[in-house]
């Protein structure tokens, strides 16, 4: 009975909450640049023992490991390579007008609308008092340039 109960249990569970899987491009340059970089260790290992035993291979064994050393380098930076190649031609499309535009738009008409209340709360306050124009700056108290209205009003009374 306990041999079957087993046997309903399933031996692998997938968790699809992991990374993605890499693409087959990518995925075949990093198991070539893993195969490249463990055959370079070996041979630096062998390289070293031959040294250490005096042996004739230590030589073409030392030669070889420079070489793979360099192979792996290559073969490391292929695999980043690729994954860069992969994500531009296959990866998120970027499209910025579609996402930023409309919000930089609506900025903008919110930047104009509050500037027109900002305008109009200026011209309510000229017609009360004439001492605060006097005293006026081409500047805003927050540091941004005025309107283009508020502009052309503060040159007409100057």
């Amino acid at each position: 009975m306990e041999h079957e109960s087993r046997s309903a249990r399933q031996l692998w569970v997938d968790d699809e909450k992991g990374r993605q899987r890499m693409p087959d491009p990518v995925r075949n340059a990093a198991v070539r640049a893993v195969m490249i970089t463990s055959v370079t260790l070996i041979q630096g290992v062998v390289a070293f023992y031959c040294s250490v035993a005096g042996s004739w291979l230590a030589f073409p064994m030392t030669i070889s490991s420079v070489v793979s050393t360099v192979v792996a380098t290559w073969s490391v930076l292929d695999v980043w390579i690729t994954r860069q190649v992969w994500r531009q031609r296959n990866g998120v499309v970027s499209e910025p007008s579609s996402t930023a535009r409309p919000l930089r738009r609506e900025r903008r008409a919110e930047e104009r609308a509050e500037e027109e209340a900002e305008d109009r709360a200026g011209e309510r306050a000229e017609g009360r008092s004439d001492a605060r124009q006097d005293g006026r700056t081409d500047a805003r108290a927050d540091g941004r340039a005025p309107s283009r209205a508020k502009a052309a009003r503060l040159s007409e009374a100057a």
